[in-house]
C-alpha cells in the first residue's frame, strides 16, 4: 500500500489523481491533502479519503475546513501547512501539483523528509531545479515527471544508455491560436485563449500554452531534470497531442510515447512507478486517428522559447524572474489589465530589468521571485 500525499488537490491535476487513488483502494492510500482555498472541495475529498492532514494556504478558508472536518484530521494553514502536509504525513510519494512556484518551498520539504516526488509543478524545477535535483541525488530520492511531456521523455529514456542520447523532441499542441496571423492575437480574450482545443486544463496552464510559454518551461524543466543541454532540446508542434514526446538517439532511432489525452496515465504511472496499472482512459486507436503531424515553431512568433533558451543560457535567479513573471502577466491577463500578445512581452521586459544572482541559494531564488512578481505588477497595470 503506497502513501500519498497530493498538494493541489482540488486542481485538476489533483482530481484526476483522487479519481485514480478511489479506483485503486488497494493500492494507495492518501495520507494529505493541500489545496489554496477550495473549502467545499477538499472537504469532500477528505470526507471520503481520511488523510491524517488537510491544509489550505488561505488561513481563512483553513479556519473554515477546520469547523468542518473531524479532529482527527489536523487542518493546517498557510505555507508552512501546505509544507507540512508534504514532509510530516508519512506518505511516501508526495504529488506536487500546485500552481506556480508555490510548489517550490514543500517540494524541497519532501524531499528532504525522504519523500518520492511525483512532479507535476514545472515551475518548482524551471525556479530552482540544479538545487531540487542535487538535493534529491544527495537525499536517494525519485523524482517521476507527471507533465504529459516529460513524462514521455523519462518513459523513452529507460533503459538506454545517456551516452547515445542525441537529443530530447518535446511536442506541444500550439494551443487554439497556432495557425492563426499574430496581427489578429490583439483582441484575444481571456475565455478565447483558456480553450484548449485537445486538453481539459486549468486557467493559467491553458493560456501558457496558448502562448507556448509552457514549452518554454518545459524546455528549462527538461534541460533541469534529465540534466541536458538546452541546445538537444527542441520543440515540434503537434496538434494531434498524440505523441507527448520523444528521445533521438546517435543510431538515427527515435522512441516515443504515445497515448490518448488523458491526464490519467501519466498521473498514474508516477504514482504507481515502478509497476503499471489498469485504468479507464480511452484507448489509443491509431487506425481511427489517421496521420500525425509535425511543424517546426516559429520562435519569431511564439517569442517565448527564445526567452527560455536566453533565460537556461544566463542561468542562476534568471529562470525563476521569467516563471514569476510570467506567471503573474497571466494573472494581469485574465483581470483584462493587459492584453494576450503583451503576457510575452511583459515577461520579455521584466527579464531585461534583472541581473542574475548565479549559484543562487533557495532564499535569493524565492527572493527573485517576488521581485519579479512585484515589479511586473506595477509595469503591466502602467501599460
Amino acid at each position: 500500500m503506497k502513501k500519498v500525499a497530493i498538494l493541489g488537490s482540488t486542481g485538476s491535476i489533483g482530481t484526476q489523481a483522487v479519481d485514480i487513488i478511489e479506483r485503486n483502494p488497494d493500492r494507495f492510500t492518501v495520507t494529505a491533502l493541500a489545496a489554496r482555498g477550495n473549502v467545499p472541495l477538499i472537504h469532500e475529498q477528505a470526507s471520503r479519503l481520511k488523510p491524517r492532514i488537510a491544509a489550505l494556504y488561505d488561513e481563512e478558508a483553513a479556519r473554515e475546513l477546520r469547523r468542518l472536518l473531524p479532529p482527527e484530521v489536523a487542518v493546517l494553514a498557510g505555507e508552512a501547512g501546505v509544507t507540512a502536509a508534504a514532509a510530516e504525513s508519512g506518505a511516501d510519494i508526495c504529488l506536487t501539483a500546485m500552481v506556480g512556484a508555490a510548489g517550490l518551498v514543500p517540494t524541497m520539504a519532501a524531499i528532504d523528509a525522504g519523500v518520492d516526488i511525483a512532479l507535476a509543478n514545472k515551475e518548482t524545477l524551471v525556479c530552482a531545479g540544479v538545487l531540487v535535483t542535487d538535493r534529491a541525488r544527495q537525499k536517494g530520492i525519485r523524482i517521476i515527471p507527471v507533465d504529459s511531456e516529460h513524462n514521455a521523455l523519462f518513459q523513452s529514456l529507460a533503459g538506454h544508455d545517456r551516452a547515445h542520447l542525441k537529443r530530447l523532441i518535446i511536442t506541444a499542441s500550439g494551443g487554439p491560436f497556432w495557425k492563426r496571423p499574430i496581427e489578429e492575437l490583439g483582441d484575444v480574450t481571456p475565455e478565447q485563449a483558456v480553450r484548449h482545443p485537445r486538453w481539459n486544463m486549468g486557467r493559467k496552464i491553458s493560456i501558457d500554452s496558448a502562448t507556448l510559454m509552457n514549452k518554454a518551461l518545459e524546455v528549462i524543466e527538461a534541460s533541469r531534470l534529465f540534466d541536458v543541454p538546452q541546445e538537444k532540446i527542441s520543440v515540434l508542434i503537434h496538434p494531434e497531442s498524440i505523441v507527448h514526446s520523444m528521445v533521438e538517439y546517435i543510431d538515427g532511432s527515435i522512441i516515443a510515447q504515445l497515448a490518448t489525452t488523458d491526464m490519467r496515465i501519466p498521473i498514474a504511472y508516477a504514482l504507481a512507478y515502478p509497476e503499471r496499472i489498469d485504468h479507464p482512459a480511452e484507448p489509443l486507436d491509431l487506425g481511427k486517428i489517421g496521420g500525425l503531424t509535425f511543424f517546426e515553431p516559429n520562435e519569431d512568433r511564439f517569442r517565448a522559447l527564445t526567452l527560455a533558451r536566453r533565460a537556461l543560457s544566463i542561468g542562476g535567479t534568471m529562470p525563476a524572474v521569467m516563471s514569476a513573471a510570467n506567471e503573474q502577466a497571466v494573472d494581469l491577463f485574465l483581470e483584462r489589465k493587459i492584453g494576450f500578445l503583451s503576457i510575452v512581452r511583459l515577461v520579455d521586459e521584466i527579464m531585461g530589468r534583472h541581473t542574475a544572482l548565479p549559484g543562487a541559494s533557495l532564499s535569493e531564488i524565492i527572493q527573485a521571485d517576488r521581485w519579479a512578481r512585484h515589479e511586473t505588477k506595477i509595469v503591466g497595470e502602467n501599460i
